[in-house]
């Protein structure tokens, strides 16, 4: 269930104070406090979170409170104690953003405007009716999308005039070059929703560069001239744009197909690709991890690389970090926590739901733990051309025995049980 279904409308408070509602501890728990020293799990001084508490009135919150909300994030309310400092907030969620409602479906997006650490990517989610069209378009940006649902219908013509029409179903992803132009529209019997990830953390449905607007804006005698037939021809064209509007369903995929040209004016490389369909890139006892980029299979995507990451409940995708860029994240299903960790020392740990989104600045060391009883499935976005990652466990198990030995003051028998390679996910 997404939080938009179980959750009151967010005032306008900031969500950090607003989560500082879950209901706090008891007297147990402050005694527990006094006999806990700092120490491993806990090692800050002054030392931090609730187990410090010497007495129950410095665990309480008597203020107002929002308890549904805070029930949703559990590890804000009650951090770990080996949480320290802050962080920027890198949590954002689609289930409060505003939804723009027409004819043909709807949207909703979240940008650095309103999800500040975003730098690189914004994202927008959106939905389609069987029939319902995203307007002939293109943008400055590269647009890059993943199907949730159901199937849409993409048109995409390249700079050589080699056009490409196809069906993405669920699971499956397309990308577009900034500048290209292209058109979406769901497929029966329900349409398709999705999510777009832009490559400009400021990228915003507003200011989409429409077919419509254009035309309406051009002197008619200028657009005569243009398509060599008579001004007349466009008197009843749209004056206000159409952005998303309902239209008849499709007809035959291979009947558009052969329209714009057939297999003879296909592009060189495909904007569509199916990541459900491929074989994962590594599965383990913990779960699998599906990578796409244009350097090993998706060759189209230049600017953007995605994994595909599945937990089981229980699992753990490794404690790691991404050496060329910022990581934005999509939860899909289930429910999850992740630390991030920066200089200072910071750390904070955040928890996630579906329809939410997550940022990680380029390489700041995190985690994502199954926190659920069900299949956690997320995608990790970058911009970036390759898919680049550094796990832990491979650095620690690829240095000498005694540097690591000397820096962590552990044992060489337990650093040979470390799991060596790159495990990605790990089982619970």
């Amino acid at each position: 269930m997404s939080r938009q279904d179980d959750l009151p409308t967010p005032s306008p408070l900031s969500r950090r104070v607003m989560l500082g509602a879950a209901t706090l501890g008891s007297a147990g728990l402050a005694a527990r406090a006094l006999a806990a020293p700092r120490g491993f799990g806990n090692p800050d001084a002054p030392a931090e979170g609730r187990i410090n508490a010497a007495i129950p009135g410095a665990a309480s919150n008597p203020g107002p409170q929002n308890p549904a909300l805070a029930a949703q994030f559990p590890n804000t309310g009650n951090p770990p104690a080996t949480d320290i400092n802050g962080l920027p907030q890198f949590w954002a969620s689609f289930n409060n953003a505003h939804l723009r409602q027409q004819s043909g479906g709807w949207a909703r997006q979240v940008t650095q405007d309103d999800f500040a650490i975003s730098t690189e990517i914004s994202g927008v989610n959106m939905r389609l009716s069987a029939g319902g069209i995203r307007e002939m378009h293109w943008h400055q940006q590269a647009e890059w999308a993943f199907v949730s649902n159901g199937t849409i219908r993409i048109t995409v013509l390249d700079t050589k005039g080699r056009a490409q029409v196809a069906d993405v179903n669920a699971g499956g992803l397309w990308y577009f070059p900034a500048g290209l132009p292209h058109s979406l529209q769901g497929v029966g019997p329900d349409g398709g929703e999705f999510i777009l990830a832009f490559d400009n953390g400021r990228s915003s449905e507003f200011n989409t560069l429409l077919l419509t607007d254009w035309i309406a804006h051009t002197p008619p005698e200028v657009l005569a001239k243009n398509f060599q037939v008579p001004a007349d021809a466009f008197r009843n064209i749209p004056l206000d744009n159409l952005w998303i509007f309902q239209a008849p369903e499709p007809g035959p995929l291979a009947s558009d197909q052969q329209e714009v040209g057939g297999s003879a004016n296909l592009p060189p490389e495909s904007f569509v690709f199916d990541l459900s369909g491929m074989k994962p890139t590594r599965t383990t006892a913990g779960g699998s991890v599906r990578i796409a980029d244009s350097v090993t299979n998706f060759h189209a995507s230049k600017t953007v690389a995605v994994a595909e990451v599945r937990l089981r409940p229980g699992g753990l995708r490794e404690m790691h970090w991404h050496p060329n860029a910022d990581e934005w994240q999509y939860y899909v299903e289930g429910q999850a926590r992740m630390t991030v960790f920066n200089t200072g020392p910071k750390a904070q740990t955040e928890d996630f739901r579906p329809g939410d989104i997550g940022y990680i600045p380029k390489a700041l060391g995190h985690y994502i733990e199954n926190t659920g009883p069900d299949e956690l499935v997320f995608l990790e976005i970058f911009r970036t051309a390759e898919y680049q990652e550094i796990s832990l466990n491979d650095w620690l198990t690829r240095t000498p025995k005694a540097m690591v030995q000397a820096t962590l003051n552990i044992s060489a028998d337990t650093i040979a049980r470390f799991p060596r390679g790159i495990p990605d996910v790990l089982p619970g």
